[in-house]
């Protein structure tokens, strides 16, 4: 999910022209301590907050910036919020993929018209700085995707140098925010965003993304790609008129046991919602290492996975012209980190750990070396991983 040059259909006179992924917000129990969290292992920026000292009566919401990424975490300040309730239902976990657009109101105008169902109107956040507008539709689950237009001192491009978010945003200055500075963990931007369905359901959502945003199918992965021996699930990936940004939608297939995704539904009130967030560096062994100092959980994958990895992932680069992996193969084994290849190139991937208690939300870390597609050839490997997590937390 980069900033991409526009295509025909994405220009200023289409509503849903998709800009960037202007934010995406968490609910959580408690913001500040979760701020700490994110900041410590994942090297995110506590950049500003909008709580009682700024003005902010019902809620308290700190944003956390890396590179182009800026998570919300909002925490609610009485009984009455809306996320009191989703965080008793779900506990912490994505509430909002918000989308920066030319016009908030216009492209919700459009989407309902092409049956979205709304989750808030549009309203305008104004002082003499600028104004931002934001409106908001359902889409699966508790998830809500929010259309967000700004100007004057809350346009994006001012935004990414540090401008304040909206009016009550106020900056914050911390020493945890000088050792990311001093201690980078890399990370640019959301690659992808995943969603969890429920069984027989993603059909659905494929068909809502096309109608409601005009995106389009960009991958399709059915239950002979992504299973193991117990479990297995299915998967397609949605994209935005210039692929700009990208959606996989999945849900389980029947296995003999469990498959991650009915996990995450058993363990998420069975509501559908975000499983995780994929965040792209240009060094992946870079910031794994970073990572993997700060304590953050991965997956840990068998030796005989290396064993095998390289014949298959340099013959694919090989026989459709490309260089093999240039990364040390040594050093990617020992950080634990994924490879895969296609036509296009090669990418490295690693998935952390469950990010709370409740299995219900993780990161990948990814890199992209020319191939466009989500580690096909590590399915298998990946599931296998997950299932013995799975049988740890009883949950197999």
């Amino acid at each position: 999910m980069t900033t991409a040059t526009t295509t025909s259909r994405q220009t200023s006179t289409d509503p849903l022209a998709l800009i960037d992924v202007d934010h995406v917000r968490f609910y959580v129990g408690n913001a500040k301590q979760a701020a700490y969290f994110y900041a410590h292992t994942f090297g995110f920026h506590i950049s500003q907050v909008a709580d009682l000292t700024t003005g902010s009566r019902d809620e308290a919401d700190y944003l956390l910036t890396q590179g182009n990424i800026r998570l919300m975490l909002t925490t609610p300040l009485d009984s009455d919020h809306p996320a009191a309730e989703e965080i008793k239902l779900y506990g912490d976990g994505v509430k909002d993929i918000a989308f920066t657009v030319f016009d908030a109101e216009s492209a919700y105008d459009l989407a309902i018209k092409n049956g979205g169902v709304s989750a808030a109107e549009p309203r305008t956040l104004t002082d003499e700085r600028g104004s931002v507008t934001v409106a908001s539709i359902k889409t699966y689950g508790r998830v809500v995707h929010s259309f967000v237009s700004r100007t004057g001192a809350y346009a994006l491009p001012d935004i990414k140098n540090g401008a304040e978010f909206m009016p009550v945003f106020k900056k914050m200055t911390s020493p945890v925010n000088d050792y990311y500075a001093a201690n980078p963990c890399g990370l640019k931007y959301i690659d992808h965003c995943v969603g969890n369905v429920e069984e027989g359901k993603m059909n659905h959502w494929v068909q809502w993304y096309e109608d409601v945003m005009g995106f389009k199918m960009f991958k399709h992965f059915d239950d002979a790609d992504i299973s193991t021996e117990y479990s297995a699930l299915m998967s397609k990936v949605m994209a935005s008129g210039n692929n700009l940004i990208k959606m996989p939608i999945n849900e389980p297939a029947e296995g003999k046991k469990k498959s991650q995704i009915q996990e995450y539904l058993e363990w998420h009130n069975m509501t559908p919602g975000c499983q995780h967030l994929a965040m792209r560096t240009d060094d992946e062994l870079g910031s794994v290492a970073e990572l993997r100092r700060r304590g953050v959980d991965f997956l840990n994958l068998p030796d005989s996975y290396y064993e095998q990895v390289w014949d298959r992932v340099n013959k694919t680069l090989v026989a459709h012209g490309h260089e093999p992996v240039k990364e040390d193969h040594e050093k990617i084994k020992d950080l634990g980190v994924l490879v895969d290849a296609d036509d296009e190139g090669y990418l490295l991937q690693l998935f952390t750990k469950p990010l709370q208690d409740r299995p219900t939300l993780f990161f990948e870390i990814i890199s992209r070396h020319g191939s466009q597609s989500f580690g096909k050839g590590n399915f298998k490997a990946l599931f296998e991983a997950l299932e013995i997590e799975q049988d740890r937390r009883g949950n197999l």
